[in-house]
């Protein structure tokens, strides 16, 4: 059996399925204590079958590399009761024979959006999730990038909006990317959360532009052919054009690959591209 785990901040998606990302069966439930989300994916999992193979898909920072102290264990996390808790050590508790691969969620994204989704076919990918937290996923020459720890695209320094005295809500950072463009800087800068902002209203300029100067690091960096962008708070009608046309002006005609229609897209796979690209990492 292959098994699937994305772990959210907020929500959690186990599944069963095939290492070409094909969902079997899946169960969504909300992220709470280590033990208690755990407890559930291990019951879960364990009505079905013993999984041959797990690939986990988990929120950051997370240790990814391996042979390191610290793989397959949530690092510096806001989020209470999580850091220091190992993901590998419980599952491999309970599942001694099986093997296990993690990730990040948004590493999981963009290899399901570049093997089956929106960037299919191609090699240079960034995957950008916007929801409680900004993260960033890329895959480059084929490859998904980890380096010492793993892209962390949200704790990027952008340049502030004009006229933007919004002081920033990142624990750590304070006025980062994350800090200034994600899910609860929306609701505090603006008084409401996202998903009541109308289309029109002034947030969605201003995450346009944050979102566009992020991308443009990623395009001196790493020079991606594609950027999907996701997560709840991108789903807002006319963002991604917003941000691509912003980001077309700021790029000054310098970079190639932003000459191409469409250059920031949604993701094809919707919802479904941390779990799927959950189940894609088992094949690696």
């Amino acid at each position: 059996m292959i098994a699937g785990i994305e772990l959210g901040g907020t929500k959690t998606v186990v599944a069963t399925g095939t290492a070409q990302g094909d969902i079997i069966e899946e169960h969504r439930f909300p992220t709470t204590t280590p033990e208690e989300t755990l407890g559930t994916v291990i019951e879960w999992l364990s009505e079905r079958g013993i999984p041959n193979s797990i690939g986990i898909a988990a929120f950051g920072p997370v240790g990814i590399v391996p042979g390191r102290e610290n793989h397959g264990k949530i690092l510096a996390t806001p989020k209470a009761g999580w850091a220091g808790f190992s993901l590998t050590r419980v599952l491999s508790e309970a599942f001694p024979a099986c093997g296990l691969v993690i990730d990040t969620d948004v590493n999981a994204a963009v290899l399901a959006e570049a093997k089956i989704g929106a960037a299919a076919g191609l090699d240079d990918v960034a995957y950008i999730t916007v929801g409680t937290g900004i993260g960033g996923g890329i895959l480059s020459g084929g490859h998904l990038i980890h380096g010492a720890l793993h892209p962390e695209f949200g704790h990027l320094k952008v340049p502030r909006a004009p006229g933007d005295d919004f002081r920033g809500v990142c624990p750590f950072h304070t006025d980062c990317l994350e800090g200034l463009a994600s899910g609860p800087s929306i609701g505090d800068r603006w008084g409401k959360p996202a998903h009541e902002l109308p289309a029109d209203h002034a947030a969605w300029e201003m995450q346009a532009w944050y979102l566009a100067h992020g991308i443009l690091s990623l395009l001196a960096i790493v020079s991606p052919s594609r950027v999907i962008v996701g997560g709840g708070v991108s789903q807002v009608e006319g963002l991604h054009g917003k941000i691509n046309a912003r980001l077309t002006e700021i790029a000054a005609g310098y970079f190639p690959p932003v000459q191409v229609e469409d250059y920031t897209v949604p993701p094809a796979l919707g919802q479904e591209a941390g779990i799927r690209g959950a189940l894609l990492l088992t094949a690696s």
